[in-house]
């Protein structure tokens, strides 16, 4: 896993967005449409099982597991999205995923069909996120989402969270850093006055 992210010293590209509101425990940012690739969890509970699960297929896709045999440098944040149902934070699964390069936006290299991993289009919307460092386990990310939660409850921007696309946990930093580990909790948010647009339900 440590290949996996880049290390800090390295140039690394990541989503573009403009931080639109901030309180003291969370801000709201509105992230421009991108192009990111996606490996389904589903049917998986465990947090950490589905990131784990997801990211090997999407780590071969960016080694060159792809028709293109192109070798793809690594992005930052790996987001791991909510399918909002049943189980820790509402959720029935997971979906993994890894923002492409600007190089490749436009034409995304076709993974191997066995790696069960496709392109989607992230579209332009707001995420109220908190951060936190540390571990990423089961119950941490539950505690953290219900920060977030409490959060957004006791501001103005209570009724303004978009339930159909559930949470999402970004991280930027390898497993094996074990000080100083940013990580996000991401929820969409409604906030027209923002120049945030509604949006349904996520097709990852």
């Amino acid at each position: 896993m440590a290949m996996i992210f880049c290390s800090a010293t390295a140039t690394i590209e990541s989503p573009q967005y403009t931080v639109v509101h901030t309180e003291s425990d969370f801000e709201i940012r509105l992230y421009r449409t991108s192009v990111w690739m996606s490996a389904s969890a589903v049917g998986i509970s465990s947090f950490e099982k589905a990131t784990w699960n997801g990211f090997h297929r999407l780590f071969q896709f960016i080694q060159g597991a792809n028709l293109n045999f192109s070798r793809i440098p690594m992005t930052s944040p790996v987001v791991t999205c909510m399918v909002p149902k049943s189980g820790p934070l509402d959720s029935e699964g997971y979906y993994v995923g890894f923002y492409l390069p600007v190089k490749f936006q436009e034409n995304p290299p076709v993974p191997l069909p066995e790696l069960n991993i496709k392109p989607y289009e992230f579209d332009s919307h707001c995420v109220a996120v908190r951060k936190f460092s540390g571990s990423t386990w089961d119950e941490r990310i539950v505690e953290e989402a219900e920060k977030l939660d409490k959060s957004l409850s006791r501001s103005k921007w209570s009724d303004s969270k978009i339930e159909q696309r559930g949470y999402s946990i970004a991280q930027y930093d390898t497993p094996f850093r074990s000080a100083k580990r940013r990580n996000e909790v991401w929820v969409g948010v409604h906030a027209p006055k923002l120049g945030c647009k509604a949006i349904g339900v996520a097709a990852y």
